[in-house]
């Protein structure tokens, strides 16, 4: 009998959407000791996709690392359609996924089409960070992201993790450039 192969690495991040990110950032620090958040507002995206359609995107997120799991805040400032607006008709504000490394996220989704999981939303940030949101949570639960791993998502999330080092509860949310 061979050993099972899982399908995705180990968990690396946990993901919320929030309707306002100030009082999630002061819920996480205040109440959970979570912190420091690093707060990127209104990303910039190169080209995404949502259910196959083209994606303007407006959406501001704050990330924080607790242990060996990175905390996500996600609020999204448009009415576009997308995985968030969808998650919050349905659930309100909660965990809406899970983040995954992959060294290509191309690769990831061919053999994951073998299994009929099919990206929801994907594509890459302005600066070329690639994501993909895959179709994983038709049972209760998160879905999945593949967060393609590079020099600079690797620095970014290796700074997070060394902030919460020791973090002494000072400039709980630090904006970034």
């Amino acid at each position: 009998m061979s050993a099972f192969v899982p399908l995705f690495g180990p968990i690396v991040q946990n993901a919320y959407v929030v309707a306002d990110l100030q009082a999630a950032v002061a819920h996480w620090t205040d109440k959970v000791g979570v912190g420091p958040f690093y707060l990127m507002e209104h990303v910039a995206f190169g080209d995404v996709w949502f259910r196959g359609a083209p994606l303007t995107l407006d959406l501001s997120v704050a990330i924080a690392q607790w242990g060996e799991i990175q905390v996500e805040l996600v609020t999204q400032h448009d009415a576009s359609p997308s995985i968030y607006r969808e998650f919050a008709a349905r659930h309100g504000e909660g965990l809406q996924h899970v983040g995954v490394m992959t060294p290509s996220v191309e690769q990831h989704l061919r053999r994951l089409a073998d299994r009929g999981i099919e990206p929801v939303q994907h594509g890459a940030t302005a600066n070329g960070m690639r994501f993909a949101y895959v179709s994983t949570d038709a049972h209760p639960g998160a879905m999945i992201e593949l967060i393609e791993s590079g020099p600079a998502v690797d620095a970014f999330f290796l700074m997070v993790r060394n902030a919460a080092r020791g973090w002494d509860g000072s400039r709980p949310l630090r904006r970034l450039r």
